[in-house]
């Protein structure tokens, strides 16, 4: 088999005897998507790596109890969000930076990060992206990234699709302002 869908790769999983193959094969297929998700929220090369092995420590733990009431990808999707976002809220909490100050952090980090490959069309997207509110972002990115679903979408963040369209729709329009400034 050259590429499994989900529901093969939880038979897999589920099955004693082939549980780490089935792993192995679930990592390959979502380390690359979950690690640009996740960077795209939390910038950091290490800091992403970092939290890309938490999900998966968190899907093995937990995949076992896995009852399909939603898509796979879905659930792993919500798993890699709710680590980055509390990986952002420990660090604005830890050092006592509202919002706006982490931001720019992260923003200076993208300037100086090594591992960064985009043109400068590419950079003052990013920047401008980095001006939203988190969750505008996280849906932006979701959306113009992932090219996900808004009603995935809206299983992974637990919002009607009304107010993911309504977010999208408002992100947009200040991306566009912003890079019309600049």
């Amino acid at each position: 088999m050259d590429k499994q869908t989900d529901s093969e790769i939880l038979q897999l999983f589920r099955d004693e005897n082939s549980r780490n193959y089935g792993f192995n094969l679930l990592v390959k297929k979502y380390q690359q998507p979950l690690y640009f998700h996740i960077r795209r929220l939390v910038i950091d090369h290490d800091d992403t790596d970092d939290l890309v092995q938490n999900t998966f420590i968190k899907i093995f733990q937990n995949l076992e109890g896995f009852r399909e009431d939603s898509k796979l990808y879905t659930w792993i999707y919500r798993i890699a969000t709710n680590e980055a976002l509390a990986f952002l809220k420990s660090k604005r909490s830890k050092f006592f930076l509202p919002i706006v100050d982490v931001e720019s952090k992260l923003s200076n980090s993208l300037i100086d990060d090594n591992y960064y490959s985009g043109d400068e069309i590419q950079m003052k997207l990013e920047k401008a992206i980095l001006t939203l509110p988190e969750k505008q972002r996280l849906v932006f990115n979701m959306k113009y990234y992932n090219e996900m679903k808004y009603e995935d979408m809206a299983d992974v963040l637990g919002t009607s699709v009304g107010a993911l369209k309504a977010s999208f729709h408002i992100a947009v329009k200040k991306i566009e302002e912003i890079i019309k400034q600049n």
